[in-house]
């Protein structure tokens, strides 16, 4: 059977359209408004969910998803009861979802018992940024076993490594828009031309861009760069904001932003 994500961007390039990606932290501020948000998400344009994984000391993300994490975990989130949430989620969509998490995580967990688990609640993909390419073997053939893709991550000092990581990826290349944590931007100053130059080289998956798009003019100037574009902070401050009331104002959000990337 082949991976929900590679279907969708199938299907996003016939259309000829960007793929939306969006992020909420599971069980911020509990599993019924998460799962609330990823099918209103779903509903109102997001190609492909990602459900964070808290984790008590996330060295990749800004204040806002460190914040979310908290509250998730202070209301007792595990793996187990996330698993138990993808499992809900699958009963109303077969659109794919993504976990992003730090490996240590995994570890804890036991890989083995965590890649069976992911394959048996129908997880599509798992993204650790904490875990270098170089050392991606430490879960690559157990992720490979069940058939789910380990997506790798490019950030702009990866110059020389892009080919190499392109070369070695499945399913998307997450590109990390600019240095730091995550986060809205004011503004995105990287050279996308050049640092994404050897994906246009080969015949390589598509590579999407994240960290810092937080608003329907940024979503859609990004796109124009990438075969799609990812929002997380964004989606997590209007969270943080409504609490459980959030779900239609995220879907709203995230139908300005999959309007705006298809003008």
């Amino acid at each position: 059977m082949s991976n929900r994500i590679d279907t969708c961007f199938a299907a996003l390039k016939e259309k000829n359209e960007k793929a939306l990606i969006t992020f909420v932290t599971a069980g911020d501020p509990d599993m019924e408004t998460t799962e609330k948000c990823v099918l209103e998400m779903f509903e109102q344009g997001a190609d492909i969910i990602e459900l964070g994984v808290p984790f008590s000391d996330p060295i990749a993300e800004g204040p806002t998803i460190q914040r979310a994490s908290l509250r998730s975990l202070k209301g007792g989130t595990t793996l187990d009861k996330i698993f138990d949430l993808v499992k809900s989620i699958r009963q109303k969509t077969d659109k794919p979802l993504l976990l992003m998490m730090y490996i240590n995580t995994i570890f804890k967990y036991g890989t083995e018992r965590f890649f069976e688990n992911c394959k048996a609640v129908s997880i599509d993909g798992v993204i650790v940024p904490d875990m270098p390419f170089e050392e991606r073997d430490e879960i690559q053939g157990t992720a490979d076993k069940y058939g789910i893709y380990n997506i790798n991550l490019v950030a702009p000092t990866s110059k020389e490594r892009v080919k190499m990581i392109a070369e070695n990826s499945k399913g998307f290349v997450y590109v990390v828009s600019s240095l730091g944590v995550t986060g809205t931007r004011k503004e995105i100053n990287t050279d996308f031309d050049s640092l994404l130059a050897p994906f246009k080289e080969g015949d390589y998956c598509p590579y999407c861009i994240g960290f810092g798009i937080s608003n329907a003019g940024q979503a859609s100037n990004i796109s124009k760069h990438a075969d799609g574009v990812i929002v997380g902070s964004a989606v997590v401050n209007i969270i943080a904001e409504q609490g459980k009331e959030s779900p239609a104002a995220v879907g709203e959000f995230v139908g300005g932003l999959k309007k705006a990337m298809r003008i």
